[in-house]
Parts: structure tokens; C-alpha cells; sequence
């Protein structure tokens, strides 16, 4: 497909996106406003119509920000310049609940007062839980039951050990870290207070916080199938100078299947390298309350 026609298709894809913005920014709004002020602004019409001329040049830039290795960013440039399929990709993720895309990492975090407001107790079903006090957002929940039947029919038994956490609830863990091994081993293994992806209500914990897991036949499902079901591993194996954590092969966030499926097609499976590139993306367009 020429670039011509392919712009064509991007102006199109983002006129669309835009003039419904309202509607996505207001029922994101119903429950809090931090992301919706951080990525969404009433202007973003005005804002992504100065820029759809280049838009080519645009996501080579948030690549290039995202400090991709350069046989990813590669292998995307070619993608986009050959067909539109990484973009409409893109402009479906862009149109999802935005907690599922957002970065959270050593670098950016929540604010201290963000707190999902669909949150459910979690409870023995397809899946277990090793105590009472476990919450997930709904989404996420629905996701994992049904991860955890397609498990458990191949007689493998998803534990669920820890899930959603609040910032303070991340204060006294990682201070106690801290208490233990020193903050320079506890930044390794531990969030701080705000930067944990566990305050999203989005990520779990399966069945053993060790390195033991990953020998386990519930460790290698989940490599093998967590991405069907629209999870992620959030720090993989050999990635700690990427992610800043060490390798925790039983730590998964619910990102959905449409953006597990983009880490998986462009980005290697890593997470933080397609995150990183949706937030160097949103920069750009410098869609923010500010």
C-alpha cells in the first residue's frame, strides 16, 4: 500500500478516534480522573489533526523515544510502512479502558490516591485464592476465571496469592524489604509506593513467589496460553535491565487480548517495550492536563 493511501487511512482512523473522545473521556471519568486527565484532553482533535501529515514520521519518533532494540523498531517501521495492520492495531488499544495501557514502572507511577472503583473480591472458582482478602477489577476477574477453566482442564490449578494492593499497603512491603535486604536488593525485587503494577487491580501473583515456579507445569501454561486470555508477563527472564526487577515468572498484569497480542506480534513479548512505546506515542500528541 502506498504511504499516500496509507495516510489516507491513518487521518480517517483518527478522525474517527477523536470525535468520539467525549464519550470514552466521560465514562473513564466516572470513577476517577487520573488517567483521563493524563491522556485524553478535550483538544485532542485540534492536536492529532496538526500532526496526521506526518503521522508516518510521528510513530518513528515514539519508537525511537521508546529506546526499542533496533531489530523491534525495525521490523515495526516495516509493518508500517508495507500495510496498516500495526496501526489499527494501535487505534483498537488506544480505544481501551486506558488502565490497561498505562505505564507503570520504576519511572512513572499512580498517584498515591488512585484506587479502582469496580474492584471484586476474589473467591475459590476455576481458580484458587490462598486467602480472603483478594480483590481484582472486574475485567480482570472475568479474564481470569475463564483463564484459569481452560487450566484447570488440562488439570492444572491457577493459585491466586496476591492481587490488588493499595499504595500504603505497597509503603509497608516495601519498607519492610527495605528492613531486610537494603534498598538497593529491595528496588530489585520490590515496587515502591506507587510504582507497583498491583495498585491497578490488574495483576497476579500464581501460586508461588519463587523461582521455583517456573519449573512447574502451571508456570509453563501460563507461558504458553496467558496471552490468549489477555495477560502478560510483566518481568521475563534475562529483561531485568529493561523492566528493573528481577525475573519473577509468576508475576502477570491483564492488559487484554487485543494488547497482549500487539506485545506478543511486535514487541517480542516483552511488555514494558510496548508500554514504553505507547507512552512515548500519547507524548507526542501531548495529550495531558497539562
Amino acid at each position: 500500500m502506498s504511504r499516500f493511501f496509507l495516510l489516507v487511512f491513518v487521518f480517517l482512523f483518527v478522525f474517527s478516534y477523536v470525535s468520539d473522545n467525549t464519550v470514552h473521556a466521560e465514562a473513564h471519568n466516572e470513577t476517577d480522573n487520573i488517567v483521563f486527565t493524563e491522556y485524553y484532553n478535550p483538544d485532542a482533535n485540534i492536536i492529532i489533526s496538526n500532526y496526521y501529515d506526518n503521522y508516518i514520521e510521528i510513530l518513528s519518533s515514539a519508537l525511537e523515544n521508546a529506546e526499542l532494540p533496533k531489530n523491534i523498531s525495525d521490523n515495526i517501521k516495516l509493518n508500517i510502512d508495507s500495510d496498516t495492520a500495526f496501526i489499527n492495531s494501535l487505534f483498537i488499544i488506544m480505544e481501551s479502558d486506558p488502565y490497561l495501557w498505562v505505564l507503570v514502572d520504576k519511572v512513572r507511577p499512580l498517584s498515591a490516591d488512585y484506587e479502582p472503583q469496580d474492584l471484586i473480591r476474589l473467591s475459590n472458582s476455576s481458580y484458587r485464592v490462598n486467602r480472603a482478602d483478594l480483590y481484582l477489577r472486574k475485567i480482570a476477574e472475568l479474564s481470569l476465571d475463564e483463564m484459569a477453566s481452560a487450566a484447570r482442564e488440562e488439570g492444572l490449578t491457577l493459585i491466586v496469592i496476591s492481587a490488588y494492593r493499595t499504595y500504603g499497603y505497597q509503603a509497608d512491603l516495601y519498607a519492610r524489604y527495605v528492613s531486610q535486604m537494603g534498598q538497593r536488593e529491595a528496588d530489585r525485587v520490590s515496587a515502591r509506593p506507587g510504582h507497583s503494577q498491583h495498585q491497578l487491580g490488574t495483576t497476579v501473583d500464581f501460586n508461588s513467589i519463587s523461582s521455583t515456579f517456573a519449573t512447574t507445569r502451571e508456570s509453563r501454561w501460563l507461558t504458553a496460553n496467558a496471552s490468549r486470555f489477555g495477560w502478560s508477563l510483566s518481568y521475563p527472564q534475562g529483561f531485568e535491565h529493561i523492566t528493573g526487577y528481577i525475573w519473577e515468572s509468576w508475576h502477570y498484569r491483564y492488559v487484554g487480548k487485543d494488547l497482549a497480542e500487539f506485545i506478543d506480534k511486535y514487541f517480542e513479548g516483552i511488555q514494558q517495550y510496548a508500554l514504553r512505546f505507547i507512552h512515548e506515542y500519547i507524548n507526542i500528541f501531548n495529550i495531558s492536563a497539562d
